[in-house]
């Protein structure tokens, strides 16, 4: 299956994420790829709006991992500053991937294919004009 969406601005994008969000079940994960300023935690935060999270999103980019509870958990990954599968390893992040509970939401997926379970939702943003992203999603 795949989708493609060219959205107008981060409201836009944030709710193509919460559709697809109603439609997750525990133990799936959504690998995030595109560079930097496409909107990957913009659409975390869809997301997490149709998950009914109430807590707002942050990147978790020095954190490596949050969890937010919700109708169903979300654990946000950020793998922008991981040098190397290992640590991934290291801070349990295997764990999550996939989640028992909850679903995953994965930025810079790319950047480690290999720990992306098989079956998971693929995201790609791009810069489609000034305030505009193309989204393509595949499963």
């Amino acid at each position: 299956m795949e989708r493609i969406v060219i959205t107008e601005g981060a409201e836009e994008t944030m709710a193509v994420a919460a559709e697809l969000a109603k439609r997750l079940k525990d133990g799936d994960v959504v690998a995030l790829v595109g560079p930097l300023g496409t909107g990957k935690t913009t659409f975390v935060k869809g997301l997490a709006r149709g998950l009914f999270i109430p807590e707002e999103v942050l990147s978790p980019s020095f954190l490596l991992a949050r969890t937010y509870p919700g109708r169903k958990p979300l654990h946000h990954l950020d793998l922008y500053r991981v040098r190397d599968a290992r640590e991934l390893g290291e801070v349990g992040l295997h764990e999550l991937l996939p989640p028992e509970e909850g679903v995953t939401a994965v930025e810079w997926a790319d950047r480690f294919p290999d720990v992306i379970p098989k079956g998971a939702i693929w995201v790609f943003l791009e810069h489609a004009g000034e305030n505009r992203r193309k989204i393509t999603i595949r499963r």
